[in-house]
């Protein structure tokens, strides 16, 4: 089986990692230099999106700010999973309030603005606080302001006024500010025959926008089947074939939506090691038509990102349950360069150890692990 991933960055090389095993060859489609590499090696494959469909049984994404011609000419191929109205949704802010609109799945409130006018009736109907968001390009904390007062209004106004100015196609939704106690997201896989499969809920610690550290956090079945009903209502709507991601707002045990990403996820990289199936996996097997696997944790596991950073002493390897996952990328500040995956028998256990690698890493590349540390108990 041969399957085209569009995007040619580390989620790609991961899935690549995991489909060898079970015969399932991986190419990947830079959209920036229209090249068809190996998403280990980069070595160049050829030239063309038209040839490297006709190569691939499967389409697929790592992403989801494709070009919408790219995404057109894969949706016409009939070999593109998730298809494209799930990725033009991952990468919409507008399109996505309507799917969960659509869905019946509760998220923030919220005000599409274009003009001065919208910007005003959004804080008129909306209330202080808001976040206002970019429709289009919004990722890792990118293209959002916060308005807490009313006094601050006119120079939010100017920035945002700026930014719609400087791009025809854009948008900004103003959402309702969420007073939440955490982040949590929910990975789930749904094949073409309507069998879903979810894994235990994520955790999630963010720095600056940019997510940190991912703790699997199972036991509040409540919070899960919530969790997981909501997957359905968007997976159902979608028709969705894939692994498919969602990050919600935890409010006193309520579940509200933050956002989707149609594709596999950085706060799903714990499932390397602490689950019997990946999602890297679990997405080739829902986009090849395979059986899904089992999504239970296998054993207590976090992932901590690796950000900005080439190095990481190696006494690391020297805690049992480390795994050390590096992308192959050059350095550069703020990158997303790997990440460390690691587990143990049991909560307790897994906070000695995460205290321990805690010890042994710069606070300043690696700030505020200490606080998801002490969830650990």
């Amino acid at each position: 089986m041969k399957v085209l991933v569009l995007g040619a960055g580390q989620l790609a090389r991961m899935m690549s990692l995991a489909g060898a095993p079970l015969n399932i060859s991986i190419s990947a489609y830079d959209v920036n230099s229209d090249s068809i590499v190996h998403p280990l090696t980069q070595q160049n494959l050829g030239k063309g999106l038209a040839n490297a469909i006709a190569d691939a049984d499967v389409v697929t994404a790592e992403f989801e700010h494709i070009p919408l011609t790219v995404l057109a000419q894969c949706q016409q191929s009939g070999k593109f999973l998730p298809g494209e109205t799930a990725i033009k949704a991952g990468g919409d802010r507008r399109l996505e309030k309507q799917l969960l609109d659509d869905a019946g799945v509760r998220s923030a409130a919220y005000h599409i603005v274009n003009v001065e006018a919208d910007f005003n009736h959004a804080i008129t109907t909306l209330g202080l606080p808001l976040v206002f968001k970019s429709a289009l390009a919004g990722y890792d904390g990118k293209g959002q302001w916060r308005l807490k007062r009313t006094e601050d209004a006119a120079e939010v106004w100017q920035q945002i006024s700026a930014f719609l100015a400087a791009d025809e196609n854009q948008s900004i939704v103003a959402e309702q500010f969420i007073p939440f106690q955490r982040e949590v997201s929910l990975i789930g896989a749904r094949r073409a025959n309507g069998e879903v499969k979810v894994y235990p809920l994520t955790e999630n610690h963010h720095v600056n926008g940019v997510l940190s550290v991912s703790l699997a956090a199972p036991g509040n079945e409540q919070l899960q089947q919530q969790a997981q009903a909501m997957f359905t209502a968007v997976a159902n709507k979608l028709n969705y074939v894939g692994v498919l991601a969602i990050e919600f707002f935890d409010v006193d045990g309520e579940l509200l939506v933050n956002e989707i990403a149609p594709r596999v996820h950085n706060s799903g990289h714990w499932t390397q090691q602490g689950a019997d199936v990946c999602q890297f996996e679990q997405h080739l097997r829902a986009v090849c038509d395979m059986p899904l696997g089992n999504c239970e944790l296998v054993r207590p596991s976090l992932m901590v990102n690796i950000l900005g950073e080439d190095k990481v002493p190696e006494a690391i390897l020297s805690i049992s349950g480390v795994h050390l996952h590096w992308y192959g990328k050059s350095k550069r500040p703020g990158r997303k360069m790997g990440h460390i995956n690691l587990s143990a028998a049991n909560n307790s256990e897994l906070k000695a150890r995460f205290e321990q690698l805690i010890s042994l890493l710069s606070p300043a590349a690696f700030p505020e692990l200490q606080l998801m540390a002490n969830r650990l108990n």
